[in-house]
């Protein structure tokens, strides 16, 4: 008989994964023995079950055979069935949902897209250019009454759509197993449309994605200037939005801005809560690196790292969380293998081909110029000494793009305006901060100027 401590390897587990971690994954996990070289463990739910298996295996893995050397799988069990959960490689006909997830629904079934296990709310990483995007899944995601409806979350790449998305589906798909939730993209839809055209079962279409409880539809770009599509889809949206249903969308632009989208679909994705998630702050971005350092510690127990690598990745790759998440990946990686602390040195030779890609172009004069194009001011005068409100306003304006836009340091910024010291510019950015969140014309007015530098 085996002598596992489970007790042991949960404080120790506890401490590798963090409290958030340990509470929602493995405190719920029960041992029960080990048979044939197999730790047999009881888990509440399916879920938790893949979600541990897929994200934690090798990790719990390598904790049990530390106090029993002849353990070499995992074996997950539910609780009421007892039956087995395949680890760590799913069987091909009973797929995780993880990989991939459905609802049979009448005589046919609705494909949905591959859902991220690292998706969740608790690894979203909050901070002001998203925080109502994150409350208003949240609240959606407790599948209350429909308060708003659409929900629809816009903005460009990498700035965390998707992962509310997966997240709305993930705690639905614990909490509330008994609703029908389909997530999928935009293309997907269009692409199950053709299909039954093609194979004249349009009634199917129309049963199948009417009765659903939750309909999550991604990148709903992709269906502009599809007539026939966006009728469809019109006509879903209006059934489901009648029983009360929940719609959940996304794009990279407000519906307004998507061009050769049909005014009647605009009008009506208007109708609910219009969400736009705002570039990061370097702040954000901080703050994802480090959640994302706490992740990559499960696989790394030993990984070190130097505080200014992660100030460094936060200032220099700006524009794509994505990227930046994959770069720190990819320096954690490297240093494992070459057997080397993540240092600023190694950073820079590591990773000299993304950091050269996420350089940004646009340079403080470029600002300047922009900015006094749009205020109908003289370039002079923004870099020159008059402080009248006509001109301290943009200038704070351009100030603001400058921190945030490039990587320049405030005492840089502050030389190319006229030779002001960097104090200057931050009262001047803490200026705009304040007032983007008070004042829609300037909201609006620094959406423009940014859209316009990206260009």
């Amino acid at each position: 008989m085996s002598a596992i401590n489970w007790g042991q390897i949960k404080e120790t587990i506890k401490t590798g994964v963090g409290h958030s971690n340990y509470s929602n994954w493995f405190e719920p996990i029960n041992f029960l023995s080990v048979e044939d070289g197999i730790a047999r463990l009881q888990v509440p739910s399916k879920f938790i079950g893949d979600y541990v298996s897929k994200n934690f295996g090798d990790f719990l893995l390598h904790h049990l055979s530390t106090q029993d050397q002849n353990i070499q799988r995992l074996s997950f069990e539910l609780a009421a069935s007892k039956k087995t959960l395949a680890t760590p490689t799913i069987k091909e006909n009973e797929p995780a949902l993880s990989q991939r997830v459905s609802r049979k629904t009448m005589d046919g079934d609705i494909p949905g897209a591959p859902l991220d296990p690292r998706f969740t709310f608790e690894n979203f990483v909050v901070g002001k250019p998203n925080e109502l995007a994150y409350a208003a899944a949240k609240r959606v995601a407790e599948a209350g009454p429909v308060t708003f409806n659409p929900l629809f979350l816009y903005g460009g790449v990498g700035l965390g759509k998707t992962h509310l998305m997966h997240s709305i589906s993930w705690e639905l798909h614990q909490n509330r197993p008994e609703l029908n939730v389909i997530y999928l993209s935009a293309e997907q839809f269009m692409y199950q449309f053709v299909r039954a055209l093609r194979e004249k079962k349009m009634i199917d279409f129309k049963e199948l994605f009417r009765t659903v409880d939750v309909l999550m539809i991604d990148d709903v770009q992709f269906i502009a200037g599809k007539e026939s599509t966006q009728e469809e889809f019109f006509h879903t949206f209006n059934a489901l939005v009648d029983q009360n249903k929940q719609i959940i969308i996304t794009a990279d632009q407000a519906p307004g801005e998507i061009r050769d989208l049909g005014d009647r679909i605009t009008s009506r994705l208007q109708s609910g809560l219009v969400v736009d998630l705002h570039p990061t702050t370097y702040e954000l971005r901080l703050g994802i690196l480090q959640k994302k350092l706490d992740l990559q510690r499960v696989t790394y127990p030993s990984l070190e790292i130097d505080n200014d690598v992660l100030e460094f990745l936060a200032a220099r790759i700006s524009t794509n969380v994505r990227v930046l998440e994959g770069a720190l990946t990819r320096l954690i990686a490297f240093a494992s293998l070459v057997n080397r602390n993540v240092t600023l040195e190694l950073a820079q030779d590591c990773l000299a081909d993304t950091l050269r890609n996420s350089e940004r172009r646009v340079s403080v004069e470029d600002i300047q110029r922009k900015v006094a194009d749009h205020y109908n001011i003289k370039l002079s005068d923004m870099i020159g000494p008059k402080r009248s409100r006509s001109i301290a306003r943009p200038r704070q304006i351009a100030m603001f793009l400058s921190k945030e836009l490039t990587s320049r340091s405030l005492p840089e910024i502050g030389k190319r305006f006229g030779g002001r010291d960097h104090t200057t510019v931050i009262h001047g950015v803490k200026r705009i901060e304040g007032l983007k969140n008070q004042d829609d014309q300037i909201a609006e007015d620094l959406k423009i100027l940014q859209r316009s530098l990206d260009a």
